[in-house]
């Protein structure tokens, strides 16, 4: 059977950047930055994207180039393709259980986007638009009290993602990333152009400035760097900046010629997303809340602000502008490019599974992958506590864990001269021979400690639903159950095709 190839490398690169680059970039950086003391966090997020990012960028990379060369484009296939095991198989599952659930409830989610795209051109963020309304406005349509028009939006985002993915991976996904990829960085750019000529909008106010938020952001306080914390949220933050242990880089890089370079084109990938993160996404939230709000007022804020802090502050924000119908516009739109180039490169993971670990056709896998989505996603957003749940379960915990699985299979069952020799084959770059001892020993000790430290501060809580409101214990425990039964499902899909392949 031919498989398809990417058509260039820019089509390549730009995919790849597009399934890293996503809300996460935008909301979440920004959240984490102030939450966790703006410049002192960044000390720990730098040594966390050097020392774990780009290491485990360069483990999917060759494991999805050396899996493609055996026919295999998704974790359960590349495994088994390094060592022949039924075990070893079955755990690679857990790399389509991870991007299944997370796309069931970030469609959603991306959904939003647009609804905010609409509103935002139509006028609904005014002048006088108030903290209050802002907030009913969000809750209303996250809680789908207004049912129809977030709902429709819901559905149509499902057959958007589908479409694109049916397309497949020249037709559909590359041509995609290489239009919205770069839309997303000119909105980006006239934002920060914008943002940075605001100045001090309250002359009253003069400490509320941009430039004291990119000071703040900046400027680190070294006697917090002892604050385990930190180091922890600034490593959960790489993780979701940089799609790491979801497999979609694995699946993109499956992809490339059996000598194609890939130690190029994974630094280029992380270099974009680091762009599109420090430089265009922490230049636009941060500033201009500490413009309006103050140091003290962005910290109260992002620590309790959550989703809001991009779907209720920032609408805020924007209305207080000249003009700020264009640049909410711009911003919702900006989210909406991100949200759904991350979007498809998880539904690529699951379409690739059915299509070529159980054996279905291209049609058949994408109707089953969007089926599958469809009911998850119903069940999240209709079921009280299921996105957290899903959330916590797959979006944190998951990913970890799962990298952790990544290097295990790489270094160690793959062969450590043999892993290396693999990554740097056609490279263009001459790489310092020490990576191939951080990927082995520092990065994986690293997972270690983050895991050892989630385990220790939150193992029992997370298990036992301590701190759930009492209305969604149930409600989380079945959907504990649904994705078990899913998981088993696929399990038993894998274990069939397996014996009727001897």
């Amino acid at each position: 059977m031919n498989r398809e190839t990417w058509s260039s490398k820019v089509g390549l690169i730009l995919a790849m950047a597009g399934g890293a680059v996503g809300l996460g970039n935008f909301i979440r950086f920004p959240l984490q930055a102030v939450s966790n003391g703006g410049g002192t966090f960044m000390i720990p997020y730098f040594v966390a994207f050097f020392l774990l990012g780009i290491p485990l960028m360069f483990v999917e990379w060759g494991l999805g180039r050396y899996g493609g060369s055996k026919g295999h484009a998704t974790l359960p296939g590349i495994f088994c393709s390094i060592k022949n095991s039924i075990v070893l198989k079955l755990v690679g599952i857990f790399g389509i259980m991870i991007p299944l659930t997370i796309m069931s409830y970030y469609s959603f989610i991306e959904s939003w986007t647009l609804g905010y795209s609409i509103f935002s051109l139509s006028g609904k963020f005014s002048a006088g638009l108030t903290p209050e309304q802002s907030s009913a406005i969000f809750s209303d349509y996250a809680s789908l009290k207004s049912f129809w028009f977030p709902y429709s939006l819901f559905i149509f985002i499902l057959f958007l993602n589908g479409y694109i993915l049916y397309r497949g991976i020249s037709d559909g996904i590359e041509k995609v990333a290489k239009i919205l990829m770069p839309l997303l960085f000119i909105f980006a750019f006239f934002l920060v152009i914008r943002v940075f000529t605001l100045g001090t909008p309250d002359p009253s106010l003069p400490d509320n400035n941009i430039m004291n938020g990119l000071k703040f952001l900046w400027t680190p306080d070294f006697s917090k760097l002892g604050e385990f914390k930190i180091w922890l949220a600034a490593a959960g933050q790489i993780f979701f900046t940089l799609s790491l242990g979801l497999g979609a880089i694995a699946c993109y890089a499956s992809y490339v010629k059996k000598d194609d370079d890939i130690v190029t084109p994974a630094i280029a990938t992380s270099t974009i997303n680091e762009v599109a993160e420090v430089c265009l996404g922490g230049s636009i939230a941060i500033p201009l809340a500490v413009a309006f709000f103050g140091v003290t007022g962005a910290i109260g804020i992002a620590s309790t602000a959550g989703l809001g802090f991009g779907f209720v502050t920032l609408p805020l924000l924007f209305a207080k502008l000249p003009f700020g119908f264009i640049f909410s516009s711009m911003w919702f739109i900006l989210l909406f490019f991100a949200a759904i180039t991350s979007s498809i490169s998880m539904g690529a993971i699951v379409i690739a599974f059915f299509s070529e670990v159980i054996g279905f056709s291209k049609k058949t896998s994408c109707l089953i992958t969007m089926g599958l989505v469809c009911l998850l996603g119903h069940w999240s957003i209709f079921v009280p506590g299921a996105i957290d749940e899903m959330d916590t379960l797959a979006g944190t915990y998951g990913l970890v864990l799962f990298a952790l699985i990544e290097i295990y299979v790489w270094v160690y069952l793959f062969g450590f001269n043999a892993s290396w020799e693999e990554l740097v084959r056609g490279s263009r770059i001459k790489l310092w021979s020490g990576i191939k001892w951080i990927i082995a020993i520092i990065t994986p000790l690293y997972l270690i400690i983050i895991i050892s430290g989630w385990l220790y501060q939150d193992a029992g809580k997370v298990f036992f639903l301590k701190g759930v409101p009492e209305g969604e214990i149930i409600y989380r425990w079945l959907t504990r159950i649904i994705l078990f039964i899913t998981f088993i499902g696929l399990s038993l899909l894998t274990i069939k095709k397996k014996k009727n392949e001897k």
